[in-house]
């Protein structure tokens, strides 16, 4: 769906909330179709940002750590 958010999940570093928010972003610009919503949109628009990167932010501290692979 959305080919251009990144992988959050990685093992060489860890994912800032700067990262998660752009992601959640981009997430919600592509479900609603607006890059940047009207005025009376603006507020569930960034609800719906908030919360995503909020579920992913769990998501990802929830989630066991990527296996590392032996060099």
């Amino acid at each position: 769906m959305c080919r251009s958010i990144k992988t959050l999940r990685r093992s060489d570093a860890p994912v800032t909330d700067e990262e998660i928010q752009a992601a959640a972003l981009q997430f919600v610009r592509k479900v609603s179709g607006y890059r940047q919503p009207s005025r009376a949109n603006a507020e569930a628009f960034g609800a719906a940002v908030d919360e995503i990167a909020g579920t992913t932010n769990r998501l990802l501290t929830a989630l066991s750590a990527p296996n590392r692979q032996a060099s």
